[in-house]
């Protein structure tokens, strides 16, 4: 029963998250065939300019958010044992060796230009984090002895599959913001082709962030994170009904007023997900601040934040390969993301998560609490 309850709830949340972007385009008149292109060509979007006196207030904004919620309850760690590392008391096993090797081999491929080779260039992104993926687990298994790959194959794999529906999604969303756009070779290939290139590198993403929050996690300092903040954060549904009300607000004008309302792409799903855990009596990724445990919520933002610079290193000589168009804020780039766009990967890591835990699917989804 609560296998067919999750279906039904993820089935319910798809198609409102889907319709409600499309139905605001919809009421305001608009033609809906640019938001419906497949592959996506058209950049119709036109973004707000760079503003400086709006970079510099959400500079000050974010790095004051990040400062008292990550780093100062660091500092006012007192028990140097919460800073030791754990012990590695196993070998870093083969197949971890084998991902470092994927690794070496698919990036030298993706940023050299040898004709021999470079025809291998468009496929090079799902072995790259293929390689990562063995990596990490390769890395918890040398500190832990088991990791997620070996303890929990099924679930392991189920997560590629969850995680290229996940993608998609934001693909979806992002045809409302154009935040983001492709260019090369991928913008040449017919639907078909690009439904399965793109299918297996979106597969990794969950791997990836969740296989680099366990690792995180085998580090005493940030598995036993507490904080003086403490959120009495009571699962009432009143609230959650209100704040379902409010994101479902948000996700009908995404298409409407993009250049104001491009952050909710990746707050508005987290809070939806969240309200509906709620909603069914399931615990969600904020339970453990409500005693001042934040060891989930940072581990996830800094797993996430991790997988982004690698994804904006690998993709800049890549083929092909992705650009940004982020309004107010394009520039002071690191890689092709403008540096507060990097913002944007804290919400991303507990959304990985949520959607994890949704279909059980997190070797740790009993730690919320």
């Amino acid at each position: 029963m609560r296998k067919w309850n999750t279906f039904f709830l993820f089935s319910g949340m798809s198609a409102v998250l889907i319709l409600l972007p499309l139905t605001g385009i919809i009421l305001q008149g608009k033609a809906i065939h640019p938001f419906l292109e497949f592959p996506p060509r058209t950049r119709y979007v036109r973004h707000a300019p760079f503003a400086l006196p709006v970079f510099i207030f959400l500079g000050i904004l974010i790095v004051g958010m990040v400062f008292f919620i990550y780093i100062f309850p660091l500092l006012r760690q007192r028990k140097r044992k919460s800073l030791e590392n754990a012990a590695c008391s196993h070998p870093f096993p083969l197949w971890g060796w084998i991902g470092i090797g994927l690794i070496l081999i698919s990036w030298f491929i993706a940023w050299t230009r040898f004709p021999g080779i470079s025809y291998l260039r468009p496929y090079t992104f799902t072995p790259l984090w293929l390689g990562y993926i063995l990596v990490v687990n390769g890395l918890v298994y040398r500190r832990k002895g088991t990791c997620l790959m070996t303890s929990s194959p099924r679930r392991f794999l189920l997560l590629f599959v969850v995680s290229a529906f996940f993608w998609w999604y934001f693909e979806y969303l992002n045809r409302f913001v154009q935040n983001w756009y492709y260019i090369g070779e991928k913008m040449r290939i017919s639907s078909l082709e690009y439904i399965i290139r793109a299918t297996f590198p979106f597969s990794t993403v969950l791997p990836a962030v969740l296989g680099t929050k366990e690792y995180l996690l085998t580090f005493p300092w940030l598995g036993k994170y507490r904080s003086s903040y403490i959120f009495d954060i009571r699962p009432k549904k009143a609230t959650a009904f209100g704040l379902l009300g409010m994101s479902f607000l948000t996700m009908f004008f995404l298409g409407v007023f993009p250049d104001y309302l491009f952050p909710m792409l990746w707050i508005s799903p987290l809070v939806i997900i969240t309200c509906f855990q709620i909603l069914t009596g399931q615990k969600t990724v904020f339970a453990g601040i409500t005693s001042g445990d934040w060891h989930l919520v940072v581990s996830l933002s800094l797993a996430s934040l991790i997988c982004g610079f690698f994804w904006e290193m690998w993709n800049i000589y890549a083929l092909p390969k992705w650009e940004y168009a982020v309004p107010f804020v394009n520039a002071f780039f690191v890689f092709e993301m403008p540096l507060l766009g990097y913002t944007g990967y804290l919400p991303f890591g507990l959304e990985c998560f949520a959607v994890a835990s949704l279909f059980g699917l997190d070797k740790n989804k009993g730690t919320l609490r």
